[in-house]
């Protein structure tokens, strides 16, 4: 065959193969989804605030007086946990300073100079709710409560509040301490996503030995919906008799992760669970795990390649959603000489036809080029050579 009429055909072969080869657009990885509304009515509460958020579609399913500011008690705590967490180690050992032994209210009777770690005052202050652990890690955190209510006012800022002011590490009434249902909700999706938090406040007991005596101190958490409610992982309860019974839960079903808050509540483990039932009952998570994905690899020292998710997908969707559809975009193969973690492609989910979401995939392993073997772009090299 005539060396023009060879490569005549292996480039129109060439361009036959980058023909059928499907692009894969960009790597996304959520695309905006808009939650129906529910199709039954929202549970009547008893309480003078109340919010539902799902943190993962960022939308708050129910509401009742949600930006009324109010005392939230020791929920304060969920703040004053997250703010220690940010700026402590667990392992730090606390020496007790004097400000913080007989705290009035919920205590594990601290005593001055009583030698004790952040991690197990971090037990204390979210499963007995005590008021001595907080000025303890408050004062050990920051120097002085006053400094350490500056660092949880930065906090608040940061998560863009508007309506929460704190003045105090344990909720303790003041005029000046106040938040939202609806701002609770977002202070408690942020420490969820915080590993040691959310391990801490899904805890029924703990117990530790006390330092210097043989006497072992229990923490049992007060959140009776970790006991009553299936799903349920957490979060904080609190009452003053200015506040009224104020309750932060959250549970988990069906990939869905839902929180709920209510202030001044008579009937707050019946708001809750009425509230989690409904919410659990009108959505569901999904959060798919791929399967295992090979492509062929053309000149390489392997002869395939494993692609695996280099993101998550996470959404809420009505219960009686449609058919979900997943298309992979993504080479028929892969030349040798990459690395591994190169960007290759993605999943693309689809409902009614409409993207509600990608996973982007990487390679698992790098391939090497064989020296065995030449490339398709070797051989039309050679070609002009010869």
């Amino acid at each position: 065959m005539p060396r023009f009429l060879r490569f005549s055909v292996l480039l129109l072969t060439l361009l036959l193969l980058l023909a059928t080869l499907p692009a894969f657009g960009t790597n996304e990885r959520e695309v905006a989804v808009t939650l129906p509304p529910p199709t039954t009515a929202a549970p009547t509460v008893s309480a003078a605030c109340a919010a539902l958020f799902d943190p993962v579609s960022d939308c708050f399913l129910l509401s009742k007086n949600a930006d009324e500011r109010r005392p939230m008690a020791s929920t304060t705590k969920i703040m004053t946990a997250l703010v220690v967490l940010t700026h402590c180690n667990l392992a730090d050992t606390i020496k007790v300073p004097r400000e913080a032994v007989g705290v009035e209210g919920s205590s594990i009777y601290l005593f001055e100079n009583e030698e004790i770690t952040v991690e197990t005052l971090l037990y204390a202050l979210l499963l007995n709710s005590a008021n001595d652990a907080a000025v303890a890690l408050a004062i050990h955190t920051a120097g002085s409560v006053a400094a350490f209510a500056d660092l949880m006012n930065e906090k608040a800022a940061d998560l863009h509040l508007t309506s929460t002011h704190f003045t105090n590490p344990h909720g303790l009434y003041d005029e000046a301490h106040y938040t939202t249902a609806r701002e609770l909700a977002l202070i408690t999706a942020a420490a969820l996503k915080n590993e040691v938090f959310a391990k801490i406040v899904a805890t029924k007991r703990y117990s530790v030995p006390q330092n210097g005596t043989d006497a072992t101190r229990l923490f049992l958490n007060h959140n009776r919906l970790l006991r009553t409610y299936e799903g349920a992982i957490g979060v904080k309860t609190g009452f003053t008799k200015k506040s009224g019974r104020c309750l932060v839960s959250a549970a988990k079903n069906n990939d869905l992760t839902l929180i709920a808050v209510t202030l001044d509540a008579p009937n707050d483990w019946q708001d809750h669970t009425a509230m989690l039932d409904w919410g659990f009952a009108e959505y569901e998570g999904f959060c798919p795990m791929p399967e295992a994905i090979t492509l062929p690899v053309v000149g390489g020292v392997a002869t395939e390649v494993t692609l695996e998710p280099d993101s998550s997908l996470s959404l809420t969707l009505p219960r009686a959603h449609a058919e979900i559809a997943c298309t992979l975009e993504a080479p028929r193969f892969l030349f040798a000489g990459f690395a591994a973690g190169e960007a290759v492609g993605q999943l693309v989910y689809r409902m009614d036809g409409k993207v509600i979401g990608t996973v982007s995939l990487k390679t698992a392993s790098g391939v090497e080029k064989s020296r065995l073997h030449r490339t398709f772009f070797q051989k039309i090299q050679d070609i002009f050579i010869k």
